[in-house]
C-alpha cells in the first residue's frame, strides 16, 4: 500500500511538474526576447506558485502550526485555481496561436501586393552615345566609315532582341530587381530582423514574439479575471435560494415549514470568523423555522477554530438548529467537533431521529465515519418510526440517497458536492454523485442537494456560486 501511495505521489509530481513547465514556456519563455528581468520574474512565480500549493496541502492535512496554514492558504490555494485556469486557457490559445499566425501572414501579402514595385536606376538601358561630328570621324576608309554589322547570337525566347543598329537604341530591357532577403534577414545579407516598411511583412522572429505576447496576454488576462471574479463571489457570503418541495405524508398544519440548509461552510486557514458571521447574518434573515447543517462544518481541529466557529451560536429559528457530521469533520476530530456544536446550541444527529409536529426530523453520520467506526445507521436513525409520518433525513452526501430510499425517508438533504466549485468540476462531480445541485426524486423519495455556502481549498466558485437554500415544505393535503 505505501509503495502504491508513493507511485500515485509521483505521479502527481510529474504531472504538476510537466504542466508548469509548459505554461512556463508559453508565458515566460516565448514572451521574452531574452534573459532579463521579466524572465527572473515569470521563472521565480512559476517555481514558488506550485511550491505554495503543495505546501498548503501537505500543511492543512498534516495539522502543522495554524499560523503556517494560514500563510500558506491564501496565496498557495489561489495558485491552484490560477493553474487550473491558465492550463485550460493556454488549451485555447493554441487553437488561436495558428489562426492569429496566418491572419498576420494574409494582411502582410496584401500590404505587399498594394504596395509599389521599387525600380533600380542602374538597371536600366543608357542613354545613346551622341554623333562624333569631328573632321577626324569623317575621315578613313568606306570599311571604316561603314563597318559590317556584327553577327548576331541566337534569339532566346526569354532574352530581350538587342538592336543591330549601336546607333539606334532597342527595346528596353525589363529591369532586373535584387532578390528579396530571406526571412530574417537584412537587406545587406546579415542575419537578422530586417527593417520593416508598410509592404514588408515581420521577419518570423518578430512574428512570432508578437504571437506568443497576444496569446500570452489573453491567457493570463483570462485566468486572472476568471479566479478574480470567483473569489469575490465567496468572500461576498453565500446566496439564498428558495424551494418549494411537496410531501404526499405531510399534514396541512406543517404546510409551509421552512428548512434553511447550509452545507460545507468549510471554516478553516482561509475563512475564517468573518466568514462565519456573514452566513450566521444571511440565515437569519430568511427567518427560517429550522436550520439544518449538513457537514463539512470546519477543515481544522477545534483548537485552531473554535474563536471561527463562535458567531455559529447566534443561529435562530423557532425549532432550532440542527447537524450532521460531513468527511472533513473526520479529517478535523468529529468527535470534539461534535460537542462543540452542542455547545455552541446547535443539536447534532448522530444515527438518531427527532419527532416534530408534522414530521420526523432524522440524521445520519457521514459515510467517512466507518473508518472510525462511527459510520451511518440508517436503522438507528429510522427503525421503529411511524411510516404514516412524513420524514426528513439530513445526510452529508447524495450517495446516501439509496439508503433512504429504501428506509422510506420522503426528503433528504444533502450537501458535499460544492456544484463542483470550479468548473469543469461539475463533469466529476456528476461521475461521483447521483445528484450534483438541486431537487431530483428517486422512487418515492426526494433529494434536494446543496452548492454549499462556503469552498473547500481555493476560496473560488467559477459556474458553481454558493447558496443557503430555504426549502419550503408543502402539503398534498393543502
Amino acid at each position: 500500500m505505501v509503495v502504491v501511495f508513493v507511485l500515485v505521489g509521483l505521479a502527481v509530481a510529474a504531472v504538476l511538474a510537466g504542466f508548469h513547465r509548459y505554461a512556463w514556456v508559453r508565458l515566460v519563455r516565448d514572451t521574452t526576447a531574452g534573459p532579463g528581468t521579466a524572465r527572473r520574474i515569470g521563472t521565480a512565480v512559476f517555481v514558488a506558485g506550485p511550491l505554495l500549493m503543495v505546501g498548503a496541502l501537505v500543511s492543512e492535512r498534516a495539522g502543522a502550526p495554524f499560523w503556517l496554514q494560514r500563510g500558506l492558504g491564501w496565496p498557495g490555494f489561489l495558485w491552484m485555481a490560477l493553474s487550473l485556469y491558465l492550463l485550460l486557457a493556454l488549451a485555447a490559445g493554441e487553437l488561436l496561436r495558428p489562426l492569429l499566425r496566418r491572419a498576420l501572414d494574409r494582411r502582410a501579402a496584401v500590404r505587399a501586393a498594394a504596395a509599389p514595385a521599387a525600380v533600380d536606376p542602374a538597371a536600366t538601358d543608357p542613354a545613346p552615345p551622341e554623333a562624333d561630328t569631328s573632321p577626324s570621324a569623317a575621315a578613313g576608309t568606306p570599311a571604316e566609315r561603314f563597318p559590317a554589322p556584327a553577327p548576331t547570337a541566337p534569339r532566346s525566347p526569354t532574352s530581350p532582341t538587342a538592336s543591330a543598329d549601336p546607333a539606334r537604341p532597342g527595346p528596353r530591357a525589363a529591369p532586373v530587381l535584387p532578390a528579396p532577403p530571406p526571412d530574417g534577414a537584412s537587406p545587406d545579407g546579415r542575419a537578422g530582423t530586417a527593417p520593416t516598411d508598410g509592404a514588408r511583412p515581420l521577419a518570423s522572429p518578430s512574428r512570432r514574439l508578437f504571437v506568443s505576447r497576444v496569446v500570452g496576454g489573453a491567457v493570463a488576462a483570462a485566468a486572472v479575471g476568471t479566479v478574480a471574479h470567483g473569489t469575490y463571489g465567496v468572500l461576498r457570503g453565500p446566496s439564498v435560494k428558495r424551494v418549494t418541495v411537496p410531501l404526499a405524508k405531510l399534514p396541512r398544519s406543517a404546510h409551509g415549514f421552512r428548512i434553511a440548509v447550509v452545507s460545507d461552510i468549510h471554516l478553516g486557514p482561509v475563512l475564517g470568523r468573518g466568514f462565519a458571521r456573514k452566513v450566521v447574518d444571511t440565515i437569519n434573515s430568511t427567518q427560517p423555522d429550522l436550520i439544518a447543517v449538513v457537514g463539512d462544518l470546519v477543515d481544522g481541529s477545534v483548537k485552531d477554530l473554535g474563536p471561527a466557529a463562535a458567531p455559529l451560536a447566534g443561529l435562530r429559528a423557532r425549532h432550532g438548529a440542527w447537524f450532521v457530521t460531513g468527511n472533513h469533520e473526520y479529517f478535523s476530530g468529529a468527535e470534539q467537533w461534535v460537542r462543540e456544536v452542542r455547545e455552541l446550541g446547535i443539536h447534532p444527529l448522530e444515527n438518531a431521529r427527532t419527532e416534530l409536529a408534522g414530521f420526523d426530523l432524522a440524521g445520519v453520520n457521514d459515510v467517512q465515519g466507518e473508518s472510525e467506526g462511527q459510520g451511518p445507521d440508517f436503522g438507528r436513525a429510522l427503525g421503529g418510526r411511524d411510516p404514516a409520518r412524513a420524514c426528513v433525513l439530513l445526510a452529508h452526501q447524495p450517495v446516501q440517497i439509496h439508503d433512504a430510499v429504501r428506509h422510506g425517508v420522503d426528503l433528504q438533504l444533502s450537501g458535499h458536492t460544492h456544484g463542483g466549485q470550479l468548473w469543469p468540476g461539475s463533469l466529476v462531480a456528476a461521475a461521483a454523485n447521483p445528484t450534483v445541485a438541486g431537487l431530483e426524486r428517486y422512487g418515492d423519495t426526494q433529494l434536494y442537494v446543496s452548492r454549499g455556502a462556503g469552498a473547500w481549498g481555493p476560496p473560488t466558485r467559477v459556474g458553481a456560486p454558493s447558496d443557503i437554500t430555504v426549502v419550503e415544505l408543502a402539503s398534498r393535503q393543502a
